[in-house]
């Protein structure tokens, strides 16, 4: 890799609101093996937006905005979400005029956040808690998606919410420029619609409804909780538990999500900094 930049200065979002998490680690992980392995420097910064108000500022090249426990409704006319919605506003505005492009990654909660910020759909409760590891199929765009390079259709990854995205506004979508890139397995329900699981917001700015930063180590230790375990057999049966238990030893599934989503939407960044 011919490097023209010393280092890429990463600000990363915590939304997880204090409460203890897999994701951050994960996305740590991610970091330091990315840079490992392709003779890149990060310098990471972490924002407790939720929890502490804090806010990065437009010093940084990349922005990866975390999960999190509740409602993405949580935070309407609070100033953290304020601020949040008008640090997305001046990356947008950064963008559209410098040629130092900021990349922005949204994880689950943040997803729902961007979703409700740009309204491009709607977020509401679903009928019940879904957790595990389950199939999220690509679209014709999806397909086509940088982020998903070398991934199967479908896309194996761990969903965790009592919410979701529906009812796209694609008037909007078509305004924004911007495309559903993956959507939820069939419903057991026909009459129920199937969510947005990923959406390209813009050339710079991306966001799955699933954790791509999840691993094999981390999901083991929420499968073997009997809480969660609870909850994938009440929702899916035990043969569909049993199936995501397995699916955690195939280096095609959960794995190659892990390894593959996140290091592209960082290859992304970087290369085109490379072409600077």
């Amino acid at each position: 890799m011919n490097m023209t930049r010393p280092n890429f200065k990463v600000a990363i979002i915590d939304m997880n609101n204090g409460a203890p998490n897999q994701g951050m680690r994960n996305i740590f992980e991610i970091l330091d093996h990315y840079q490992q392995r392709n003779e890149v420097k990060f310098s990471l910064e972490v924002y407790d937006t939720r929890k502490k108000g804090e806010i990065p500022d437009l010093d940084h090249d990349i922005y990866i905005s975390s999960g999190g426990p509740g409602s993405p409704h949580d935070g309407e006319k609070m100033k953290w979400e304020k601020d949040f919605f008008a640090l997305l506003d001046q990356i947008d505005e950064h963008n559209h005029i410098n040629e130092d492009k900021k990349f922005v990654f949204l994880i689950c909660h943040s997803f729902q956040l961007g979703c409700r910020k740009y309204k491009l759909g709607q977020v509401t409760p679903r009928g019940s808690n879904l957790f595990g590891i389950f199939p999220t199929f690509l679209t014709d765009a999806g397909l086509n998606e940088v982020i998903f390079k070398g991934l199967p259709n479908p896309v194996y990854a761990v969903d965790s919410r009592k919410w979701q995205v529906v009812q796209p506004n694609l008037a909007l979508f078509n305004q924004k420029g911007a495309s559903i890139l993956a959507i939820e397995r069939e419903r057991e329900n026909p009459e129920q619609e199937r969510c947005i699981m990923a959406i390209r917001f813009s050339a710079y700015m991306v966001g799955t409804q699933f954790h791509p930063e999840a691993d094999p180590i981390g999901m083991k230790m929420h499968f073997y909780q009997e809480e969660k375990k609870a909850v994938i057999i009440k929702n899916n049966g035990v043969n569909a538990y049993h199936e995501m238990i397995d699916q955690l030893n195939d280096p095609n599934k959960l794995a190659l999500t892990h390894h593959t989503v996140l290091p592209n939407f960082l290859s992304q960044a970087i290369d085109y900094y490379h072409t600077l």
